[in-house]
């Protein structure tokens, strides 16, 4: 079942690129927000991760942090990092048996027309800037057709903004997450 503002978030436990055994509820500080994407290999998921890194003391400065999960593994997202030299301000969790995604009820599109459903032009244009940027795509991973969502949880354990993606670009923009909080 979805998940809807006033709720508690689920607790789980997670491992990111660099920690394990992380538990959801002993993290939550300020605003957290749960981007939830698809995989690093994801050319335009990479690219919002480099986003949000670029405006990272922005949700600082908004008493808020930033966990992107992703259906990667360790390995794949490590690599990633380290084949750019990139520092994350924000830790990626690792998600490849998509048992968070199942908890929170997040679901894949049908197939490929359904991911892109109205979208393909946006999608066209955010992947350019992506490979403007230097981000190409890396290895496929998990479920293909998998939806993004968001979730904006208060230091109670409280959903304050819920977003289950209708397809690949239905997500808020940063400026608009960052005035939510």
């Amino acid at each position: 079942m979805k998940l809807k503002c006033g709720e508690r978030f689920p607790e789980f436990q997670f491992d990111t690129a660099y920690e394990d055994g992380l538990n959801s509820s002993g993290i939550l500080k300020g605003k957290t927000v749960f981007w939830v994407l698809r995989y690093i290999g994801c050319t335009v998921c990479r690219y919002d991760v480099h986003r949000i890194a670029e405006r990272y003391e922005e949700f600082k400065a908004k008493n808020a942090q930033v966990f992107v999960v992703m259906q990667s593994d360790k390995e794949h997202i490590r690599k990633d990092l380290e084949s750019t030299d990139t520092i994350l301000p924000f830790s990626i969790i690792t998600d490849p048996g998509q048992k968070i995604y199942d908890l929170l009820s997040i679901e894949a599109a049908s197939d490929k027309e359904a991911l892109v459903d109205g979208v393909l032009d946006e999608l066209k244009e955010k992947g350019a800037a992506a490979r403007e940027a230097g981000f190409v795509h890396g290895d496929y991973e998990g479920n293909e057709m998998q939806l993004p969502a968001m979730f904006i949880v208060n230091e109670d354990g409280i959903i304050e903004y819920v977003r289950y993606a209708k397809n690949i670009m239905d997500m808020p923009k940063i400026d608009e997450v960052l005035a939510m909080l």
